[in-house]
């Protein structure tokens, strides 16, 4: 297996300065002949391709950021970066391009981006500290000249952020600032412009805190607006001033807290829009700011979760029906927006940020939120749900488990009373939300999807010695919610015959190969209508005619014992002049096989044993032969040798359920017209055999398909259905079947109990068909 400490991804800047990924491989460090040079090598992990080939360069300055990071410029204007998945792998590589530079491996970066001479170096290590000019309006362009010579050397940087601390120096360059504006100085602003931008590289919490300062921050971002490289100045100054409003959607009474939001915001705003996309280096250079935004929202997010009644009125009048829409919408994107701060805080703070809005009502809150019309309005609450739920799944399942418990005791009330009342559980909201999506992308949809899966995924459920959240919670779902989930899947069988989509699904279930669901299927007698449809669809060779051949096929290579017999003993009659296809021929050999096993499982035995012998290349005693095939495991036999188990038992009534009968119901039939129909239509070689489903008289439900013009779909090796050599010139039989299938009514569950075990055990000791009147047969 490959060293994931070596597994990186590949990123180039591209002209607009935005990483652009180039793909994962592997890094690794060798000589490269033709590079003349140690050398960075990545192979993508995809196909072996070299996505890098990067010489080590003696002078070139590399950078080791937030310890999986690597960057440097392979060019003037060609930046990479290497994104390592593990710290491990990243300091590897990291020691190899310190030993070709011969740096110390300690160091963030190899080479001061601007050489410094040794005299300039001593002079910066025994000046006391840098002297700045007078701030006046003819210095400026000296001040800027300093300013950027001072940004390639730590040492320098450090004397000039604590000379622009000790004297004030940003307050006097500002006002120097209103003079260059009034007088319509741009040489003076652009000046003005490079020293601002300077000093923002300068990355001093200390500096940030003057130039944020309610004073001095609109003439900061005015100073920003005057790039030399614009033909006109920006209007950012503008922008926050008029355009951009703030909106209290409750009234905030702490005036810090109120003045800590603005602050934040045009923080924000001057790292998006203001400032220029910064280079690889300078990025670096603006860790501080990123720090001081980041702290900023810790503190804003603090000190609302401690205001109760600033919360308090957000949720009533989150839940009031009297809130217009447009202020609801309002409160809402807000408390998405409150939501999406505490990303930035520590796990412990995290924790109290949610236990606080969970004290306060915010699930209860939510649920009516998402019972609303307003589409805009429940986006934003799934949003929020999405939050929570993968914040603290356990957090959600207690609310809506509570929230049951509590809706029973009312219903059980009501009753009583004969009063009738309607649950409405958060949970199943989301399902029909899931269920109604109208977005033709479906991405409210699969978002909410998500949010199910995590909630029912029994891998992030929590278990203690009092309670199994697992037992309960999924106890809870199949009672209050699972006929909300599959009510689509049931409705869409409502006529008899699937409208869309159903064959595909049993297909997925029987693709599971898991007996839970194949005693469903054989108990219920599933597969009557996919024949029934199969039959029904006649000679035509369509994408229904080789999906459900295919899953005939997929029942027979897989060799699914306990359906190949259901099928064989209930509609054999019906199937087994489809030769244009060997599926079914095939599974009345698998059928034969299982069978034959059964009856001599001696002769098995022999045979497995006379086999071996045939193939062995060594000596070996009888015992040894009997030894290993009993240690042989079924699925490593070869096809049509694994020992099968006894197919359908005989059942009693209870044991023959009609599956969902409201979902179910059977068209019945005049008992007078069950007659044979001869089918007798040759179309390319093919068999065409009539038949007829017929149903037993008396109460049962009946369902008869008869058709004069009818054959069986498909053709002699047609493409797409699964094993299909029939012969082109083959003899068409003409033939007539009558089937008769019946069920008793009833609900079937949707899930098996501890006693159905019980009962399939039981019944392996009776005989091996159903009673005529009971089970589904086909007569001929």
């Amino acid at each position: 297996m490959t060293d994931t400490r070596r597994r990186v991804k590949v990123y180039t800047l591209n002209e607009d300065r935005q990483w652009d990924d180039r793909g994962t491989g592997h890094v690794s460090s060798g000589y490269v002949e033709r590079l003349k040079g140690m050398s960075l090598l990545v192979r993508a992990e995809s196909d072996g391709s070299l996505l890098l080939e990067s010489k080590i360069n003696p002078n070139t300055a590399y950078q080791k950021q937030q310890d999986t990071l690597i960057v440097w410029s392979e060019a003037e204007n060609y930046d990479l970066a290497l994104s390592f998945q593990e710290k491990a792998g990243c300091d590897e590589i990291w020691e190899k391009i310190c030993q070709v530079q011969g740096k110390d491996p300690s160091v963030d970066i190899t080479q001061d981006l601007v050489d410094e001479s040794e005299e300039e170096r001593f002079d910066d290590m025994s000046s006391p500290g840098l002297e700045l000019p007078s701030c006046e309006l003819s210095r400026l362009e000296e001040i800027a000249e300093l300013v950027a010579s001072s940004l390639p050397s730590p040492l320098r940087r450090e004397k000039l952020a604590l000379a622009l601390e000790n004297e004030g120096y940003i307050k006097k360059l500002l006002e120097l600032f209103h003079v260059c504006e009034d007088l319509e100085n741009i040489e003076g602003l652009h000046h003005l412009y490079e020293i601002i931008k300077g000093i923002f590289l300068l990355n001093r919490t200390a500096l940030f805190e003057v130039m944020f300062s309610e004073e001095c921050i609109m003439d900061v971002i005015g100073c920003l607006e005057y790039d030399p490289a614009l033909s006109q100045p920006r209007k950012h100054r503008e922008f926050l001033t008029k355009t951009a409003k703030f909106k209290e959607v409750i009234p905030i009474s702490d005036p810090e807290l109120k003045q800590k939001i603005h602050q934040t915001y045009r923080v924000q705003y001057i790292q998006d829009m203001v400032l220029p996309t910064p280079s690889v280096f300078e990025e670096n250079m603006l860790s501080t700011l990123h720090s001081f935004i980041f702290f900023n929202k810790v503190e804003i997010v603090g000190m609302l979760q401690e205001d109760e009644k600033f919360l308090t009125d957000l949720f009533a009048q989150l839940t009031d029906e009297a809130t217009d829409e447009e202020k609801r919408q309002e409160l809402v994107n807000f408390l998405k927006e409150f939501c999406a701060f505490s990303q930035t805080l520590q796990p412990q703070n995290r924790d109290a940020f949610f236990k606080t809005l969970s004290n306060m009502g915010i699930l209860p809150a939510l649920e009516v939120i998402l019972g609303m019309d307003d589409t805009q309005v429940r986006s934003a609450a799934t949003d929020i749900f999405s939050y929570l739920v993968e914040y603290n799944p356990s957090m959600v399942r207690e609310f809506v488990m509570q929230e049951a418990q509590q809706n029973d005791d009312v219903s059980k009330k009501l009753t009583e009373q004969k009063i009738t009342s309607k649950d409405i559980l958060l949970i199943n909201l989301i399902i029909e939300h899931m269920i109604c999506d109208t977005d033709p992308e479906l991405g409210g949809a699969v978002q909410l999807m998500g949010l199910l899966r995590t909630l029912v995924d029994p891998e992030n459920m929590l278990a203690t010695a009092n309670k199994t959240e697992k037992t309960e919670f999924l106890g809870f779902f199949y009672k209050h919610c699972m006929h909300v989930l599959t009510a689509p899947l049931l409705a869409n069988t409502t006529e008899d015959k699937p409208s869309k989509g159903a064959l595909r699904f049993k297909r997925k279930i029987i693709g599971l190969k898991d007996e839970f669901y194949n005693r469903y299927i054989m108990k219920s007698f599933l597969f009557e209508p996919v024949v029934k449809a199969f039959l029904n669809n006649g000679s035509r060779y369509n994408l229904m005619n080789s999906a459900i051949i295919e899953m005939f096929e997929f029942i027979r290579v897989e060799d699914i014992k306990s359906l190949t017999a259901h099928v064989i003993e209930n509609y054999w009659k019906a199937l087994e002049d489809v030769d244009y296809v060997q599926t079914f021929k095939g599974l009345k050999l698998r059928f034969e096989q299982q069978r034959e096993r059964q009856d001599n499982p001696k002769l098995d035995s022999m045979r497995s044993i006379l086999r071996n012998h045939r193939y062995r290349r060594d000596a070996r005693t009888l015992e040894d032969e009997e030894e290993m095939w009993f240690n042989t495991d079924e699925d490593d036999m070869e096809d049509g040798e694994a020992v099968v188990s006894p197919s359908d038992k005989t059942k009693n009534d209870d044991d023959i359920m009609d599956p969902i009968s409201k979902f179910m119901e059977r068209k019945k039939l005049k008992e007078s017209e069950e007659k044979e129909v001869l089918l007798k239509t040759n179309l390319s070689g093919r068999q065409s055999p009539s038949f007829k489903l017929s149903l037993s008289s008396g109460t049962k439900t009946n369902l008869t398909s008869q058709s004069s013009t009818t054959n069986l779909p498909g053709s002699p090796g047609s493409p797409g259905s699964p094993g299909s050599p029939g012969s082109p010139g083959s003899v068409p039989k003409n033939t007539s079947q009558t089937a008769a299938i019946t069920t008793k009514g009833g609900l079937v569950g949707l899930v098996d109990y501890p006693d159905d075990d019980e009962d399939d055990d039981e019944d392996e000791d009776k005989e091996d068909t159903l009673p005529l009147s009971k089970k589904a047969k086909f007569d001929s």
